[in-house]
């Protein structure tokens, strides 16, 4: 099942891997949740949320006195206190959270750890791929009660997100499936849109950046519309991979899939959707000529 997940002020991949590494603790040795609350005299739900990667103020010494009762050796123990304090860690984002959906705060902390991320948009260019006069005009529609700087905070803000897949060290490894209908549709102005093209398919001679175009004429490869998805990937920690996620966005909200199974058939409808999209060159030059179309020439 998704789960909805709120926002926190702390670092949401070091929680995820902590509450993981507990839990996995517990069920080795056989316990309850109730059975650890009722030793420990910690609270049941305390303990869950911890688990759950959702307990945000980690104190060291608590995870100590829990890995004590999993009698964890030492090496073990030391490892998940560094995990706990940086859970701790503000996010370099904090700054504008006021700016962020309920939970998209934690879709971007994931998306800054990921090193594998596979987008298929429908609507609009994502973010990680729009020029900043793209977002300043999506801004302006869609935030119209908010002040110019605000929308100037959007923009800065969208920008420095960017920076994962085009930062000279280790940019994250990410793939778009983008659908013709979004460059197609008109944001702010014609001229506005072929820059938005131009830096698309410039973007996509990226060695870390693949682009598909999904074309009107491929119709429902999955059987039906789809609304748009993110698959997430993460780097192994210590020999282990932290479990990948799936984010989506729906009128209601965000919502989070981490079942197995469920990212399983995401990642399906991915390969679907990329198989019966253009290849990389094919899309770099349709890309190039919608520029030239939305210039006029």
């Amino acid at each position: 099942m998704p789960r909805q997940r709120e926002g926190s002020g702390g670092t949401t991949l070091p929680r995820r891997q902590l509450g993981k590494a507990l839990r996995e603790a517990r069920d080795a040795l056989g316990y309850t949740l109730q059975q650890v609350s009722e030793a420990l005299d910690i609270g049941k739900s305390t303990l869950s949320r911890l688990e759950l990667g959702q307990n945000v103020r980690v104190k060291p010494r608590e995870i100590e006195y829990i890995c004590s009762f999993y009698e964890l050796p030492p090496e073990k123990v030391e490892h998940l206190k560094s995990l706990a304090e940086q859970a701790s860690t503000k996010s370099w984002w904090q700054g504008d959270r006021d700016l962020m959906a309920p939970g998209f705060d934690t879709y971007v902390d994931l998306e800054a750890s990921a090193n594998h991320l596979r987008f298929f948009q429908s609507l609009i260019v994502p973010g990680l791929l729009q020029t900043a006069d793209y977002a300043r005009s999506l801004g302006e529609s869609f935030y119209v009660p908010e002040t110019p700087e605000e929308i100037d905070r959007r923009v800065a803000l969208r920008m420095r997100r960017a920076s994962i897949i085009t930062r000279q060290t280790k940019p994250v490894h990410a793939e778009f499936v983008l659908h013709e209908s979004l460059l197609r549709t008109l944001v702010g102005s014609r001229q506005i849109m072929a820059d938005q093209m131009r830096h698309l398919a410039d973007l996509s001679t990226r060695e870390n950046i693949v682009i598909r175009i999904l074309q009107h004429s491929a119709g429902f490869p999955v059987g039906a519309p789809l609304t748009p998805f993110i698959v997430l990937d993460f780097p192994q920690s210590r020999g282990s991979a932290e479990p990948p996620i799936v984010y989506t966005e729906s009128p209601v909200g965000t919502m989070f899939f981490e079942e197995e199974g469920d990212v399983k058939r995401f990642r399906e409808m991915y390969d679907i959707l990329s198989e019966k999209a253009m290849d990389d060159v094919k899309s770099r030059d349709f890309l190039r000529k919608m520029a030239k179309a939305h210039s006029g020439k």
